[in-house]
């Protein structure tokens, strides 16, 4: 950090945020919540109580009353000990930038703090709001990029294709929700803000043309930028058919196996088990106005005989008795119906193995040619 000025201020680029090893928010902790720089940690230089007072103090009688209320509260050993945190951040991360909300007072104080103890740290120039417009212009432009759109009945292994691309975006991995109704994953999902900076950073990592999955707009809690989803609207469409047998087990793994281990994993045999059959079940009572009463009763008692089958055997495949009808009789006709609502002819339709060699030829001699055709 020798080589750093006291006081720069760095203009915050894709390049400055993808490379720092560490990003200090300074912000209080109710403003990090609500949404932060991929990769940050939340080190404050006031509590949200704190802050409060000083907001306040700030409306009532000016900046100059509210800057010396913030020192007043920030002082003696609590600044020792909020100085200290940055400090043992900066011993293990170096070249870790520093920013607040506009690159304003907060992050300058704790910069000169640090002078002060002999290490300079360089800030954001103009901190999270600067940063955010730069991580949402990546999104903007991408909706003007060309793209595919992989769309299929429920467990056509769409996501998994969009893994196995380098051009893939995980639009569900970011939302940490996989789109159904059946989706929710273990844990707290993303703020809607996390979700954008997450989702900018990888797009900004890829090349065009990018390659999506066909989802609404809403994925678990979060919403995709309407910009970028307007620009997949309009994306041409590839279609993966796959048969009934084949996309139960897909959606068995998804559903059931996959979603049981993360359940474990995070609360242990027990609780996890528990939790993941409240889900289930919930997920299964959410559909009661689309599935009616009658069908609705049928298929809880269905998925209680498999959970019962399922702790019994430990055979996850009693599962496909209430997996097998809820595909053919309420996913499948509902996806039928919004697929005829699309005038959209799809530029290809194919099995999961034809679909992902097209999208990679197609990507290819975009590269090649720019034009998808």
């Amino acid at each position: 950090m020798s080589s750093t000025k006291q006081g720069e201020q760095l203009v915050p680029t894709l390049e400055q945020l993808r490379e720092a090893s560490l990003l200090i928010d300074v912000r209080a902790p109710i403003e990090f919540a609500q949404g932060a720089l991929p990769g940050a940690i939340n080190l404050p230089l006031m509590d949200d109580d704190e802050r409060a007072r000083v907001g306040t103090c700030y409306r009532q009688k000016g900046s100059d009353a509210a800057l010396r209320l913030g020192h007043q509260l920030v002082s003696g050993t609590l600044r020792e000990s909020r100085t200290a945190a940055w400090q043992d951040a900066l011993a293990r991360h170096p070249d870790a930038l520093i920013y607040c909300a506009r690159g304003g007072q907060r992050s300058g104080i704790a910069q000169q703090w640090l002078a002060q103890e002999g290490l300079e740290v360089p800030r954001l120039k103009g901190g999270f709001k600067a940063a955010r417009q730069t991580l949402m212009a990546v999104t903007e432009q991408a909706a003007s990029a060309p793209s595919l759109v992989i769309a299929g009945l429920t467990g056509c292994a769409k996501t998994d294709m969009i893994k196995a691309l380098d051009s893939g975006v995980d639009l569900e991995g970011h939302a940490r929700h996989k789109g159904s109704s059946f989706g929710r994953q273990p844990g707290q999902p993303p703020t809607q803000i996390d979700f954008e900076h997450a989702l900018a950073m990888d797009i900004a990592a890829r090349r065009a043309p990018y390659v999506f999955e066909d989802e609404s707009r809403r994925i678990g809690s979060v919403e995709i930028p309407l910009p970028l989803w307007q620009g997949l609207c309009a994306a041409p469409r590839v279609l993966i058919e796959m048969p009934l047998a084949w996309r139960l087990d897909q959606i068995r793994r998804d559903y059931i196996d996959d979603l049981w281990t993360q359940y474990r994993n995070a609360y242990g045999p027990w609780l996890g088990w528990s939790l993941m059959r409240r889900q289930l079940v919930s997920a299964l009572v959410r559909l009661k106005k689309r599935l009616g009463n009658a069908r609705l009763e049928r298929l809880l008692h269905l998925q209680h005989q498999a959970f019962e089958a399922h702790v019994t055997t430990g055979d996850s495949q009693a599962h496909d008795g209430w997996l097998s009808p809820l595909l053919s009789e309420y996913y499948d006709p509902m996806y039928h119906y919004q697929l005829g609502q699309n005038e959209q002819v799809p530029a290809f339709t194919g099995t999961w193995q034809e679909v992902l060699a097209f999208v990679r030829e197609a990507v290819d001699q975009q590269r090649r040619s720019g034009d998808i055709g």
